[in-house]
């Protein structure tokens, strides 16, 4: 089998096990090509030839597996993980297994699976943007985070999360218009998020009975006017990872679900994608890529519904 590993040296706080990644692929007979990537590498460089590949391993964080698997979305290349960014979420939502070993098990032996993708585009002073994701987009408060978080992340990994969102406490509210395949609603809050993969951290799911596998996005509107709101949503969301079924959001969250999605904010809202700051600002397009990447994924991965 030959594997072609894509590594984000920037990713997350750094990490000492690719090497025994590479090191495992290769006792099982595989013929492993590393190439490193920087912001400064042109991911369609480093992917130049990656038809000619039985697997394509992204290394490292959120943004880099969407990177990869926007860049690869309808070829049919099979793209495994080996996570090695600050949050890791995708690798989270698709139960991958933690050590080196057991990651080379799974990049050899999983299986491929066709994947939904988002996209969105915005405008910025350069112009119009395109760009896919795996896990969610969206703008205002999310977006806060990431920008907070963004200096930090090399230093203290999941945790610059935390001091990203204790920096915000009292985040913009605007006024939204949110058209849902052709039908416009307006709501009050401080973000709008769309959705793909529903598992946020520690395994806590923010929606309820979501799918990356189904064609369709759930739209997240954040109606809390303050973070203290979101400690309900929350509560429940820890209620459902410890054995229970509690489907309701409180009043701090409504989940809505469309294939094409518009948003429109005032005041004008940050945006980010899995993680990555953007330099648009709303308004922003999104919709769905029904099945557009090949991931691979353990055997005993069942999709969320």
């Amino acid at each position: 089998m030959h594997i072609l590993i894509v590594n984000n040296v920037g990713a997350g706080t750094g990490d000492s096990g690719l090497f025994a990644f590479v090191r495992e692929l290769s006792r099982r007979g595989c013929e492993v090509t590393v190439r490193p990537m920087s912001d400064s590498t042109p991911l369609a460089t480093a992917l130049r030839d990656a038809r000619q590949f039985d697997r394509v391993v992204a290394a490292g964080g959120d943004g880099t597996a969407s990177g990869v698997a926007y860049a690869l979305r309808n070829t049919g290349v099979p793209i495994a993980l080996y996570p090695s960014g600050s949050a890791n979420l995708l690798a989270l939502n698709l139960k991958l297994p933690v050590t080196p070993g057991e990651l080379a098990d799974v990049a050899m032996g999983g299986v491929p699976l066709a994947t939904d993708l988002g996209e969105i585009t915005c405008s910025s002073d350069d112009g119009r943007r395109t760009h896919g994701f795996v896990n969610a987009a969206g703008a205002g408060f999310d977006a806060n985070i990431m920008e907070g978080a963004r200096d930090l992340k090399p230093m203290l990994g999941m945790g610059a999360y935390f001091v990203g969102a204790m920096q915000k406490l009292s985040p913009t509210v605007a006024r939204f218009t949110i058209e849902l395949d052709g039908e416009r609603i307006e709501r009050e809050g401080i973000a709008v998020v769309l959705v793909n993969f529903a598992k946020m951290m520690f395994d806590l799911s923010l929606t309820h009975d979501s799918s990356a596998h189904d064609g369709m996005l759930e739209v997240m509107v954040i109606r809390t006017k303050y973070v203290p709101g979101l400690v309900p949503a929350v509560w429940a969301a820890v209620l459902d990872r410890i054995g229970g079924d509690h489907p309701g959001r409180s009043g701090s969250l409504e989940i809505l679900r469309a294939s094409r999605v518009r948003v429109e904010a005032e005041p004008a809202l940050p945006m980010q994608y899995d993680g990555e700051v953007l330099a648009c600002k709303t308004p922003f397009d999104g919709h769905v890529l029904e099945g557009a990447a090949t991931l691979v994924v353990p055997e005993d991965y069942l999709p969320e519904r």
